[in-house]
């Protein structure tokens, strides 16, 4: 029981997933999607985050004194991975608004029974 703290990241990773992954497929509302799929990116982030730190590292810039240096390159991928979350969740918005408008609902059941009727 004493590595529980340390799994902790790990473990809120898990939960974060399946929420977000749970949210997404059970859902019938396109918002609500959206957002699953939010929680699902910050999931990943965070896992991405937690693997590249490393315990006692320091900044890769070479100092007496220090031997062990954190991977910058996580972290990196990780604030490009955010930019293009945010333009995915901003892309999305927009289209489940152009549904709305041609649909008159964002309710996934709905649109289809609609485009069965046309």
């Amino acid at each position: 029981m004493s590595e529980f703290p340390g799994l902790l990241n790990y473990w809120l990773v898990i939960v974060m997933m399946m929420t977000g992954f749970y949210a997404m497929i059970s859902r019938n509302n396109l918002i609500k999607k959206v957002i699953g799929l939010s929680i699902f990116q910050g999931a990943v982030y965070l896992f991405y985050i937690t693997a590249g730190k490393v315990f006692a590292g320091t900044a890769p810039i070479l100092e007496e004194g220090f031997s062990n240096y954190s991977n910058p390159l996580p972290h990196v991928l990780i604030l490009t991975a955010i930019v293009v979350g945010i333009a995915t969740v901003a892309v999305a918005l927009a289209l489940i608004m152009r549904i709305k408008d041609a649909y008159g609902t964002v309710e996934e059941d709905e649109i289809q029974h609609q485009d069965k009727i046309r």
